[in-house]
């Protein structure tokens, strides 16, 4: 109940547009229910007027009927659109929410995570709270203040039906609704677990299509995909065959109902306590009463999906962040990186990765770190970024340590060139256009000319709109890094950090990428972070780590 109150919160700003949709709800179930019990009153007391039992005046009961159905029809579209709308605005405040909750955690607490399952929590969970509003929150709701609108009716009328109606509305709208939502209680946490395995599973595939058909496996990861797409159908499937039961049974007690009823209003009747027509419309009421609570079975059928959604969400958003940094900080008047007695472990039973690690780089000089994998390198890369805090010593950019930083700051202070360069499946231009969301043509043009990119991008028929692919699939390993180069002399950050810049690229685009390199870095801070020799001819200085 605490994720689902939580989401209430969220919903706030949306609660006039919420609540306007449930009094549109609660508009049509009456509407709905006052159509069918007038229409039977109607309808007998039209055949008792033929018969010339009884004296009616037609022409207001029939406008009534009219616009009844003129109303049932206007307020279930508005009903519809505000509901929808307020579900839409929920889900966007929620993805937008969410990811806020995510960044501060990468790339730290993420690294435990499959990225199927991170996006699934993003698409898949997010997708099952729509139910939350609009299946479970209005229904309920709306049928509980029908419910007490209706039962006041019937006992101005009968207090003895009013009762029949209440026994029927709490078996239909309480009792099997709560039946429904403990047996798919399993079915629904099974139904969000398979869908963020199989989204997971399927990310595996597509990213490692490649070396999955090289070993032979690619069949191996389909059955995989195969039996969750089963078992996945199969926990929906009875979670759909319940629903549909607890709907049937719903309705069976409407139709009990109507029967107890006619029982007790055939003696009322011949007893002169109460008109035939009366009698058709109370039973006519019974029946229809069962709308105000007929989508409940379904609604806590989707309750265990909704609620294990919520959980991994709310779950992840409470993760600690690995390092908080400021909201706000000054920048540093100076850009020379230094290490001061620096001991990091990933956890506290993890062994060290540095110990006591202590080193300076001057403004404007670069410093290349070598040694073997495992040795820390990148780990010095993640704290110079504020990515992890360290164990012990202090880690200080222009005498200001790096955890005092507002991230705001810190991004403008580095710019990073690494062996796997991010492009998202976009225009050339979008993709520069990440650091500086301002910069005009002219700029972009100038910044693919410093990084040896401008004379090819030209030879492309679309230019700077040219889509690069899916992860710059349509770029070659060297033009990729170089886009990386571009952006970052676009970004103008007086720290570099290249982390392997050379890693994976033929001679002629090593040699391309080192001669932007030895332009880009003149006059900032640099570290450098490779295994090759040829990238150490931009270093000032060398420092070497061994394994602990």
């Amino acid at each position: 109940m605490s994720d689902l109150l939580h989401l209430l919160r969220l919903a706030r700003p949306w609660a006039l547009r919420m609540t306007l949709g449930i009094l549109l709800s609660v508009t049509v179930i009456l509407s709905n229910v006052a159509l069918l019990a007038l229409s039977g009153w109607f309808i007998t007391s039209m055949a008792l007027a033929g018969a010339g039992s009884l004296v009616l005046e037609f022409f207001t009961p029939a406008a009534a009927i009219r616009g009844l159905a003129v109303l049932r029809t206007f307020a279930r579209y508005l009903e519809r659109l505000v509901t929808h709308d307020a579900t839409l605005r929920l889900l966007s405040v929620l993805r937008v929410w969410f990811y806020q909750q995510l960044a501060p955690l990468a790339p730290a607490r993420l690294q435990d995570f499959r990225d199927g399952d991170v996006l699934a929590r993003l698409r898949a969970d997010i997708d099952s709270l729509d139910n939350f509003y609009l299946r479970i929150l209005t229904p309920a709701i709306a049928g509980l203040i029908s419910s007490v609108i209706i039962l006041a009716a019937l006992f101005w009328f009968s207090p003895a039906v009013a009762v029949i109606n209440t026994v029927v509305l709490v078996l239909a709208g309480i009792v099997i609704p709560l039946l429904i939502a403990s047996a798919t209680h399993a079915s629904g946490h099974q139904i969000a677990r398979l869908r963020a395995a199989l989204q997971a599973a399927s990310t595996d595939l597509v990213r490692g299509l490649g070396e999955l058909q090289v070993v032979g496996a690619v069949t191996r990861q389909t059955d995989h995909l195969r039996q969750l797409s089963q078992q996945l159908i199969g926990a929906q499937r009875r979670q759909a065959w319940l629903a549909a039961l607890g709907g049937s049974l719903s309705a069976l007690m409407g139709q009990l109902g109507m029967f107890v009823a006619f029982l007790f209003l055939f003696r009322a009747g011949y007893a002169g306590h109460i008109t035939a027509s009366e009698i058709v419309m109370l039973l006519f009421t019974v029946l229809a009463s069962t709308e105000a609570v007929a989508g409940l079975p379904a609604a806590f059928a989707a309750l265990g999906t909704t609620r294990e959604a919520a959980r991994r969400l709310f779950s992840m958003a409470e993760i600690e962040p690995a390092v908080v940094l400021p909201a706000s900080s000054r920048k540093p008047e100076s850009f020379e990186l230094a290490f001061s007695a620096v001991t990091m472990r990933y956890a506290p039973e993890a062994p060290k990765v540095l110990d006591q690690l202590s080193f300076n780089v001057p403004a404007g000089e670069c410093l290349a770190i070598l040694g073997p994998s495992g040795a820390g390198k990148t780990t010095i890369l993640n704290l110079v970024q504020g990515f992890w805090d360290c164990t012990a010593g202090e880690v200080k950019i222009g005498g200001q340590q790096v955890k005092t930083l507002s991230d705001e700051v810190l991004r403008q202070l580095i710019s990073v060139v690494g062996q796997k360069t991010y492009l998202f499946n976009a225009s050339i231009r979008d993709n520069l256009r990440l650091v500086a969301p301002d910069a005009a043509d002219e700029q972009l043009w100038e910044a693919l000319s410093r990084a040896a990119l401008a004379d090819e991008v030209r030879t492309f028929p679309q230019g700077l709109d040219t889509l690069v692919g899916e992860l710059g699939a349509r770029l070659s390993g060297g033009q990729a890094r170089r886009i990386a180069i571009a952006r970052a002399y676009l970004s103008d950050a007086p720290i570099i950090l290249l982390d392997e810049p050379t890693e994976g690229l033929d001679a002629v685009n090593t040699d391309l990428v080192l001669n932007c390199l030895k332009d880009l870095i003149k006059g900032k801070t640099t570290l450098l972070v490779t295994h090759q020799i040829q990238p150490l001819v931009l270093a000032n200085s060398r420092l070497q780590l061994d394994i602990n």
